[in-house]
């Protein structure tokens, strides 16, 4: 049994969750683009909006976008809160099963009682989660391009490749991180907090840094600050993506020398 044997027996033990979740991300985004012509061309949302207290425009990344227009309507649906987050549960969820859920279930020992560095079975676990986000995110990507094109919302290629990408990334970090505190300390419910805390303070502090001047400071902290808002509106800064992504392979190898270094619990 080699490394890669890791990496197929996590794609395989999920693979009906995977296509739920794709399924899911694909219905989700249907419902949104199906919503559209009903709001296109119409200023009355757009002047809505601009009555809206400017900290909950920038909470919900609608500051300075048209509602409106395909780009906007989809940041705002989409990009700037749902599929990041819809992902960043993905993510997590794998990235807790793998080591801190199945040493839970008295499995991981017996998978390292073969010939395997623990090490290189975390990396090949870690690639098994990256691959599932890929996959998500790739369906994704297709859903919005061929939906969008039904209904004209015209995301733009380049520009849809990009928002993808930063949203994959984010999920990435945290589906890492999930891992790495599995590897470090015992116990699923701590593999689930640690990353879904540390999104939920980098959403609130990417949203409200510019109203709040004592959380600018922190706004580096923000994985959700580092991809940005708005990106089929605005772009995506392809800098800061790198930052993210260095990051992460940082957060995957931190995971693969903190499981040399411990005990496992045996139920």
């Amino acid at each position: 049994m080699g490394a890669t044997e890791f990496l197929n027996r996590g794609v395989m033990d999920r693979k009906r969750a995977l296509l739920g979740w794709s399924l899911g991300f694909v219905a989700y985004i249907g419902i949104i683009a199906a919503s559209f012509p009903s709001l296109e061309g119409s200023d009355e949302l757009d002047k809505a909006v601009e009555d809206y207290p400017e900290a909950l425009k920038n909470l919900f990344g609608i500051s300075g976008i048209e509602l409106t227009s395909g780009p906007g309507y989809l940041d705002s649906q989409l990009f700037n809160l749902m599929l990041p987050l819809l992902a960043i549960v993905l993510a997590v969820g794998a990235g807790s099963k793998t080591v801190a859920g199945e040493e839970g279930a008295g499995r991981l020992e017996l998978l390292f009682a073969y010939p395997v560095r623990r090490r290189d079975g975390v990396l090949m676990k870690g690639i098994g989660v990256a691959l599932e986000i890929l996959i998500v995110s790739l369906v994704s990507f297709v859903a919005i391009l061929g939906l969008g094109a039904a209904v004209d919302l015209d995301p733009g290629l380049e520009r849809l490749a990009g928002a993808v990408l930063a949203m994959a990334l984010l999920a990435l970090l945290h589906g890492w991180l999930a891992l790495a505190v599995g590897a470090a300390r015992p116990g699923r419910a701590l593999a689930i907090a640690v990353p879904a805390g540390f999104a939920a303070f980098g959403y609130l502090v990417n949203g409200l840094y510019a109203q709040a001047g004592w959380l600018e400071p922190f706004r580096f902290l923000s994985s959700f600050w580092w991809i940005g808002v708005s990106p089929l509106s605005t772009g995506v800064r392809y800098d800061r993506l790198v930052v993210v992504a260095v990051v992460s392979v940082i957060v995957l190898a931190a995971a693969a020398l903190l499981i040399e270094r411990r005990d496992l619990e045996v139920p």
